[in-house]
């Protein structure tokens, strides 16, 4: 399916969202989180998964499969709806009777609507994109009238022995560059060199963070931590990590995991009679910038970061005061001081997130940043910043539930090309 665009508030100026508070997510269902799929386990499958997903959130929003007229799904968790193993690995994966990986790495709207049998569904959309993006895609859909109750699912794989694999032994043209050091690796650890150069930073000052996160992840029942692994994680195991780039450590690189999400997107009207209480999705906003060169650097990444933060207060009239919880991307642990300068929350400015970090973030403390944990805390899953948004705000986060005020949450991730921002509110005002 050709992506859907239209939709996206990526220009500026941008004013008030018109549809502000007239929207709101009631329901989330996640699946059990594993390393990774061995290919062979039916059970475990992406479309396995996210069938548990969505069945998850529709009984967490108390709606029926007759009640759900929209779907929106990532399919493979990639931004161009390709499955994973066509991405990472382009290979023929399984024997006959297999036709197709939908359902097995890949999960499109079209193959959920089906399995679930729900026969009311008019709008649907499996063009890709990151969480963030395709809760933006469903409530601008459900403003406009598209669908008045959404499922939007996000399967997110991993299959042994072929993340991030090349498909070429020859890295030719731009790649040469960048392929042999892995994605992301080279270009994330130069920009953090030079933001520490900058500042006058280093690499051990983001211990604080890290471990907070961890501590943080290992409270949310589906993180793959605190499934898997759920000894505490310390500023020495964190010290004492293999270096993989100049400035990374394996433990800066979020976890590849197998896992499914889901949320129920619907009007603020229908949202009343709904089993939770609603949260209201007072803007979206999206990005669609490029680096200047090969390797982005620090002033793109601040440049980008300072637009979308304006993009977002612009939109849902807030300011920075305003924010109660917020929670960044940290796929690359190194984004998340980036997001937090941006966004000036608790007054951070440039070059001051490291301080920040040696502060008081924990849970009980004033500046509870990345409360569900992260993928640092959690996994490659990225919906733990959706779900825990969602739970703070209704009071049922549980033991992660902070303990100061938790009346507006903002939520950012991923990538200059494909980045989004959400902001949710208790109230529709």
């Amino acid at each position: 399916m050709a992506k859907e665009t239209g939709w996206e508030r990526n220009s500026d100026p941008l004013g008030i969202w018109e549809h502000r508070g007239k929207v709101a997510m009631v329901g989330r269902g996640h699946s059990t989180t594993d390393r990774r799929w061995d290919g062979e386990s039916m059970d475990k499958t992406l479309g396995a998964y996210s069938l548990v997903a969505a069945q998850n959130a529709m009984e967490d929003a108390g709606i029926s499969p007759d009640e759900v007229d929209g779907i929106i799904s990532s399919a493979g968790g990639q931004a161009n709806g390709q499955p994973l193993g066509e991405v990472w690995a382009p290979r023929p994966y399984f024997d006959p009777p297999y036709d197709s990986e939908d359902g097995l790495s890949h999960v499109t709207a079209e193959w959920l609507a089906k399995q679930l049998d729900l026969k009311n569904v008019t709008y649907m959309n499996s063009h890709g994109d990151t969480v963030w993006n395709l809760i933006g895609q469903a409530a601008q859909a459900i403003g406009d009238g598209r669908a008045t109750v959404c499922l939007v699912t996000y399967p997110n794989g991993n299959m042994a022995g072929r993340y991030h694999q090349e498909s070429s032994l020859e890295a030719s043209g731009n790649a040469q560059w960048s392929s042999p050091w892995g994605w992301g690796l080279s270009g994330q650890g130069f920009t953090f060199d030079q933001y520490c150069r900058k500042y006058g930073s280093n690499h051990d000052r983001m211990a604080p963070f890290i471990v907070q996160e961890h501590k943080n992840g290992r409270l949310w029942p589906y993180s793959y931590y605190a499934l898997h692994e759920p000894e505490p994680f310390t500023e020495e195991d964190y010290l004492n990590g293999r270096m993989i780039a100049k400035g990374l450590s394996i433990f800066d690189c979020d976890r590849p995991v197998q896992a499914a999400a889901c949320y129920v997107v619907t009007t603020a009207e229908r949202a009343k009679d709904m089993k939770q209480k609603p949260v209201y999705i007072l803007d979206h906003t999206e990005s669609a910038f490029r680096p200047r060169s090969l390797v982005q650097t620090l002033d793109d990444t601040e440049e980008w970061t300072d637009i979308q933060a304006k993009r977002a207060y612009a939109g849902s009239g807030l300011t920075p005061d305003d924010i109660d919880l917020f929670s960044p991307y940290d796929g690359f642990a190194v984004f998340t001081q980036y997001f937090l300068e941006a966004f000036e929350w608790r007054g951070v400015k440039r070059g001051d997130a490291h301080d920040f970090y040696a502060g008081d973030i924990s849970l009980e403390g004033p500046n509870p940043l990345n409360a569900g944990g992260g993928n640092m805390g959690t996994g490659r899953m990225r919906t733990v910043f959706i779900t825990d948004s969602m739970e703070q705000l209704q009071g049922r986060a549980g033991p992660r539930q902070v303990k100061g005020k938790a009346e507006i949450a903002v939520t950012i991730g991923v990538l200059p090309g494909n980045a989004g921002c959400l902001v949710f509110s208790s109230t529709p005002d």
